[in-house]
């Protein structure tokens, strides 16, 4: 990313010689722990060098000016400090009112307007957090504008609350944090229930993430989304009590296959299946890294994507495919969905020296099944948020 070129967009966008100010937030791919993050269990993303990028500057008035050169059609938009409701009209700039919303309603002071400028280069709808990615790089450029005194850890917290109570999306809190605290050749071992993690070391030796996008429009994500929650929710609780554990990360097989009659619904108690050996899974590949096995870190992406699409079924035709052939290509560790399902991405370890070829090959004969191309980033690890020296 030319940040000249930014620093030259912000000035003529915005006729400014207001002093201005630059942001990065990533995105994430979370490499195994699928659909258990709301369930408090453990996830293993990494933030990655694909991200939001943002200039502002603070105003002396009480407007907010927007631009985002990812959809420069819209053009300017604009809003006031007293007016921070919810307009369905707003697009991405809802995001920009409900993260200032969230935080005079928690007693941060911003007291002022400013202008910004926003350019990312995460796909839109793939299921790499471009939201969670804008969330947390607008509360970097406010801690930064307005002195706030917030932690990381509560400005991931304010994030997921955006989410949650202003936008209406019931998501747990796996992307905002992986988004704020990603660190450089580490993935993140995330306990969701406690909100607490540690850094894994990511030793990818000769190996790539490749995150594939199926390009799959995706459709009625969202009720499917919540319609799993609520299955998987009904049947661990079944499962909790029988067991007189308390949260998910102490549930076994054992627990589950002493409860499993319990559970009359049997969709129910597949969803639970998932969740419980998705949990286990994620602490098996966390224990391969440390010991530097990437086999065996592969093969549990690889029972993660036959469980996703079995016991959970957030799967679909396009993600089953990808993930199926690269999974039976030469040179590749491990292939899973990621994401919410129902349409996004796969991600992949896989060979640097195959790479390019399986690629091709692959993009062949999905344009042949399914009559479009997927799209194929390779990702390196990354950092979390942070300002960023426009002086460069």
């Amino acid at each position: 990313m030319n940040l000249n070129n930014l620093v030259d967009e912000f000035k003529k966008v915005f006729d400014s010689h207001l002093k201005v100010n630059g942001y990065f937030a990533p995105g994430r791919v979370n490499l195994i722990g699928g659909h258990v993050d709301y369930h408090g269990g453990f996830v293993l993303p990494s933030a990655i060098n694909y991200g939001t990028y943002m200039l502002m500057a603070k105003r002396d008035d009480q407007m907010i000016n927007g631009y985002s050169m990812n959809f420069v059609d819209e053009g300017m938009i604009t809003g006031t400090l007293d007016h921070l409701e919810r307009d369905f009209s707003d697009d991405w700039f809802s995001y920009v009112k409900g993260v200032i919303k969230i935080l005079k309603s928690r007693g941060y002071e911003v007291n002022e307007g400013f202008d910004l400028l926003l350019n990312g280069n995460i796909p839109n709808g793939a299921g790499l957090s471009s939201s969670a990615s804008l969330e947390i790089v607008l509360l970097e450029g406010l801690k930064d504008l307005f002195n706030l005194q917030l932690t990381t850890k509560e400005m991931v917290l304010i994030a997921q609350a955006v989410e949650n109570d202003y936008i209406g999306v019931n998501c747990g809190i796996m992307d905002q944090y992986a988004v704020a605290f990603g660190k450089n050749d580490n993935a993140i071992l995330l306990d969701c229930e406690k909100v607490e993690h540690e850094y894994v070391p990511l030793h990818l030796k000769d190996n790539k993430i490749m995150i594939i996008n199926s390009n799959k429009q995706r459709k009625l994500s969202e009720s499917k989304y919540n319609e799993r929650r609520t299955e998987s929710t009904e049947a661990l609780e079944i499962i909790l009590e029988n067991s007189n554990k308390k949260i998910i990360n102490q549930l076994t097989m054992d627990d589950f296959e002493a409860s499993k009659e319990l559970i009359k619904n049997e969709t129910n108690r597949k969803r639970a299946k998932h969740v419980i050996t998705e949990n286990l899974r994620t602490e098996k590949a966390h224990n391969a890294l440390i010991r530097d096995d990437l086999n065996e870190f592969g093969e549990c992406i690889n029972g993660s994507h036959k469980s996703l699409k079995e016991d959970y079924e957030v799967s679909c035709n396009e993600l089953d495919y990808i993930a199926e052939y690269l999974q039976a290509s030469e040179g590749v560790l491990g292939a899973r969905m990621t994401g919410a399902g129902f349409g996004g991405c796969v991600v992949s370890i896989i060979n640097e020296s195959v790479m390019k070829a399986v690629g091709e090959e692959l993009t062949k004969h999905y344009k042949e099944k399914f009559g479009y191309k997927p799209s194929i980033y390779i990702a390196d690890v990354g950092n979390g948020s942070n300002k960023i020296d426009l002086e460069k």
